[in-house]
């Protein structure tokens, strides 16, 4: 909204300033952690006095995870509504309408709203146990052809979100997807990396943290893609008007920073999967209109590490009947070999840093 104040340049010089989408990144950063600090007391107020608080699971279900966890107890839940709330304003202030910008807004609404309503759940039948996999799966699956009917019938994008591109090559790798592969391909963006950052979201400030790396970088591949002279420069894919999800990208980083600070351990407020699914989603779409999806492998790595370490389990214990890890995902695995909370959340967050590093050197690997 405030980006059209460079409109009005001839009046006060200086509003030109709001064209560049680097100064309106910074405001959005600035503006998402500022309004995220003011908010997020009145926040937690009313969060404790609705009793909005953590389901924790029994021994019974976790072993001695649970005696590990026992101080978390009667923490509040649903602190994504903060992400959200300061997210949603920054980029309504400072990013410039497009198509890029109002897909990436819907899912973002979609997946917190089915986050919500699991968080929901949760709490009122008091059980760890909120919407069935199924029913996010199908939600999920019913973003995803939204979205994808979105792009498909826009002039602008249809021909754009068709090709595939893949790390270290400099031209696309397919160059017009059949919209069958397409739409398995965006479900698969979308669902993998809103459930990866849902199953890291395990213990206090590690999913925030990380998301803080990844969410810098694919803010500086969406300003790299939108500028045609970068992406010429880089050989990689240009996107005309993606720059404006670099703003998006900034907000996150700035409300990320913000719940942060109350989420760091021992965490004041958790996000729930109102926070870590959404998050995951956003993150996700960015990437597939960018044309970087499958650098979320690299860029995402601690997230990819959680996933895999989940089905590595699963996949050894249904046919082998023994397990990898002491428990999965591996955070807890580290946790019950006798790693302090906080040192398994600095190591992750150490990894998230070189996993997002080497995902941004990839722009110029070709």
């Amino acid at each position: 909204m405030l980006s059209y104040l460079a409109d009005l340049e001839e009046w006060f010089g200086p509003f030109r300033l709001f064209r560049y989408i680097t100064l309106r990144s910074v405001l959005a950063a600035g503006t998402a952690l500022i309004f995220g600090f003011v908010l997020a007391p009145w926040l937690l107020r009313k969060l404790r006095a609705f009793n909005v608080s953590q389901i924790l699971r029994e021994a019974s279900e976790v072993g001695d995870l649970a005696s590990l966890h026992a101080g978390k107890k009667d923490t509040p839940t649903m602190g994504g509504l903060l992400i959200f709330a300061s997210i949603m304003v920054s980029t309504l202030l400072w990013a410039r309408p497009n198509i890029y910008v109002l897909v990436a807004l819907f899912v973002y609404t979609a997946l917190t709203t089915i986050g919500f309503v699991d968080d929901y759940y949760k709490i009122t039948r008091k059980s760890s146990g909120g919407l069935s996999s199924r029913a996010k799966l199908f939600w999920q699956a019913v973003v995803t052809f939204a979205v994808l009917a979105v792009l498909m019938l826009n002039g602008q994008t249809s021909l754009l979100m068709s090709e595939l591109w893949v790390p270290f090559v400099k031209e696309p790798l397919i160059q017009s997807m059949p919209i069958w592969f397409l739409a398995i391909f965006l479900f698969l963006v979308l669902a993998g990396s809103s459930n990866a950052i849902n199953l890291t979201d395990g213990i206090d400030g590690l999913a925030i943290g990380c998301t803080v790396s990844v969410a810098l970088v694919y803010g500086i591949m969406a300003y790299a893609a939108g500028h045609i002279l970068i992406s010429d420069y880089l050989f990689i894919s240009n996107v005309p008007g993606s720059g404006e999800l670099a703003v998006i990208c900034a907000a996150t980083v700035g409300a990320s920073l913000a719940f942060l600070w109350y989420n760091a351990y021992p965490a004041e407020v958790f996000m729930g999967d109102t926070g870590s699914l959404a998050l995951g989603g956003l993150i996700g779409i960015i990437a597939f209109m960018i044309h970087q999806p499958i650098t979320l492998i690299i860029v995402g790595g601690i997230f990819v590490m959680e996933a895999l370490s989940v089905i590595i389990q699963v996949v050894s214990y249904k046919t082998r009947r023994k397990r990898v890890f002491r428990m999965s995902p591996i955070h807890h695995h580290f946790e019950l070999k006798g790693w302090a909370e906080a040192k398994v959340v600095i190591r992750f967050w150490i990894l998230s840093l070189i996993f997002a590093i080497s995902g941004l050197a990839t722009l110029k690997l070709r």
